[in-house]
């Protein structure tokens, strides 16, 4: 609701929207996390994660007042946000603590191999490795956002008419020293927040190890800003082979857009 002044809530109550605002279906007892839309200012106690998901900037508003671009994230402690088109809003509970692990115990958090296929079409090559400890936690749609891809992804230079994207939203983990699995097949755009731990997201010639060619590191608060994609004339993205890696015990958030049909 624009024009509204909202302060976050230290715990997590599971109520629905109020005044643009609502508990993720994924928030627990280690991460509270908060979705903020369409607020003009926005009131964070204590200290959180903020990830812009939205298409315009919002702003830590300190003098002098500099903003949180799209697609990237922020952490920031007793401040206000504002021009929350489209925020979310994470809280790690115990910082300090390292049983960040707990977090697959609680609902919905699902081992990957138990739920994704066998098939070549989920990766683009080798089927993913049923083993691997990488756990996912329910997966939340926080709203449509509008954008021209091509530009997004910087494969134009000038803003072209826009599209609606879907935005959705979910938590991942996996133990100190995983291999999350080389591949490159998403039907949408993505990008990614580290939330505790420290990680990175790689890319590969192959889908082999050894042909690493880039690391971005990830330190919580940090969100990866130049989506790895570029759109095919068919309305696909190719991805290159890619993955994460944790180097300590890590959770992630994803964003993905998913493109719209009119």
């Amino acid at each position: 609701m624009t024009g509204t002044t909202t302060s976050e809530q230290p715990t997590d109550t599971r109520a629905g929207t109020q005044d643009g605002v609502r508990a993720l279906n994924f928030t627990g007892t280690h991460i509270a996390a908060t979705t903020v839309r369409g607020i003009d200012e926005y009131r964070i106690d204590g200290r959180a994660i903020v990830v812009n998901c939205g298409t315009r900037d919002a702003y830590v508003t300190e003098s002098p007042m500099r903003p949180i671009p799209p697609l990237t994230s922020t952490i920031v402690a007793g401040a206000t946000v504002g021009r929350a088109d489209l925020l979310v809003v994470l809280r790690v509970h115990d910082e300090a603590s390292d049983d960040i692990g707990g977090i697959v115990g609680e609902p919905g958090w699902n081992l990957l191999g138990e739920v994704i296929g066998d098939g070549p079409s989920t990766t683009g090559g080798l089927p993913f490795d049923r083993r691997i400890p990488l756990w996912r936690s329910p997966q939340d749609t926080i709203g449509q956002v509008e954008f021209d891809q091509a530009h997004l992804l910087r494969e134009t230079a000038g803003e072209g008419p826009p599209q609606p994207f879907e935005v959705r939203v979910n938590l991942w983990f996996a133990p100190a020293a995983t291999d999350c699995f080389i591949h490159n097949q998403h039907d949408f755009i993505e990008v990614h927040t580290q939330v505790a731990g420290v990680g990175r997201m790689q890319k590969f010639k192959e889908q082999d190890h050894s042909t690493l060619y880039q690391d971005v590191l990830m330190s919580p608060g940090y969100t990866t800003p130049d989506p790895f994609c570029s759109p095919g004339p068919d309305g696909s993205y190719t991805y290159p082979w890619h993955q994460y890696y944790a180097d300590a015990d890590c959770v992630w958030l994803a964003i993905e857009y998913h493109r719209v049909a009119r």
